[in-house]
């Protein structure tokens, strides 16, 4: 009888949730080290702060001095570290941020005992959300619509690199199924907008599952993060999308659409960003185009906010207002102390 396949067991300890951690909390995990900075102080004496995290968030160490900069040894970016410390605040007034504080060496986990992939930000399940795209999908009301969206969302290796794609590198939706959750989001606010304006829906409803797919041929994921591809760099994820609808179109054995259509559907994934200021070459001409552009809008601002506001490093003081203008929306944000029931 031929062998069975043998079944790897990845053993790592409970992961912490890094957003909920307390100042003067404990802490003894697995994280995966995102990125390490080596400094020198003004003496000359080497020192090293790690960036580290898990599918909840990232946080940093406080510096390993030059005294203690064995415990770093092989803590290289992209590596999974087991790590005991304690949660610091580290800064004065509005400006401190926690920190985790080492106690003692890091240990590097050997590679082939841990899933790396496991320890990136991710959105978790994302069944529920195919389940609503798979359900829109079979209601749409125009064939030709349907047979484009198809050539994507109904292909099985195409869904498999999209659900791991993220939103973004570093920004809104910056995690494994953050493509997958920023799309259901932009389709969900663009129907509803069809809708109220008498639009298309089908036509708004697959720009906005179309407008992003250039994002899996733009970003890659591996153990040390997520980072934009060469084509992406040379082209973008605007145009990168155009390209791919048009080379799956033009695969096909017989057209599905006319020129008129598959122009039309190019320029709501052109457009989407709304100017060539923000990477769109041109901006919306048709109804739908500009309903697809402001869902997308909607989508990443509200999740810049949401990211930010969740944020505890950006409310250290305890007040309810951020004590720093995060980078993501460079404005103050505000942390409501009263609940809404």
């Amino acid at each position: 009888m031929p062998d069975r396949p043998r079944t790897i067991t990845f053993i790592t300890m409970p992961a912490v949730n890094i957003p909920a951690l307390q100042e003067r909390e404990r802490v003894q995990s697995d994280f995966l080290v995102l990125e390490r900075t080596d400094k020198k102080t003004a003496n000359g004496d080497p020192f090293a702060i790690l960036t580290l995290g898990n599918s909840s968030g990232r946080i940093d160490t406080s510096p390993i001095w030059s005294d203690k900069l064995d415990w770093a040894d092989g803590a290289d970016r992209g590596k999974v570290v087991q790590a005991i410390g304690d949660i610091a605040l580290y800064g004065r007034n509005g400006s401190a941020k926690r920190q985790l504080a080492l106690s003692a060496p890091l240990r590097v986990i050997p590679e082939n005992q841990v899933d790396v992939l496991s320890f990136l930000e991710s959105v978790g399940d994302c069944t529920a959300l195919w389940d609503w795209m798979d359900k829109q999908r079979a209601a749409m009301q125009s064939r030709t619509l349907r047979s484009v969206v198809d050539l994507f969302f109904a292909n099985d290796e195409f869904r498999v690199r999209f659900e791991r794609t993220p939103g973004s590198p570093v920004g809104h939706h910056a995690k494994l199924g953050g493509l997958l959750l920023h799309t259901f989001e932009v389709a969900s606010i663009a129907r509803a907008t069809a809708r109220t304006t008498r639009a298309n829906q089908d036509l708004v409803f697959a720009g906005a599952l179309l407008h992003d797919i250039g994002k899996v041929e733009a970003y890659d994921v591996a153990p040390t993060g997520f980072s934009t591809t060469p084509c992406g760099l040379l082209l973008g994820h605007v145009v990168l999308g155009a390209l791919m609808l048009e080379r799956a179109l033009a695969q096909l054995r017989a057209p599905i659409c006319s020129e008129g259509q598959i122009l039309e559907l190019q320029h709501m994934i052109l457009s989407h960003h709304g100017s060539l200021e923000f990477g769109s070459p041109v901006q919306p001409m048709t109804v739908e185009a500009e309903i697809v552009h402001w869902a997308d809008e909607a989508s990443a601002k509200a999740c810049d906010m949401s990211d930010s506001i969740d944020d505890p490093t950006n409310f250290a003081s305890g007040r309810e207002t951020s004590d720093t203008k995060p980078w993501r929306v460079r404005r103050h944000v505000y942390r409501r102390g009263h609940d809404w029931d």
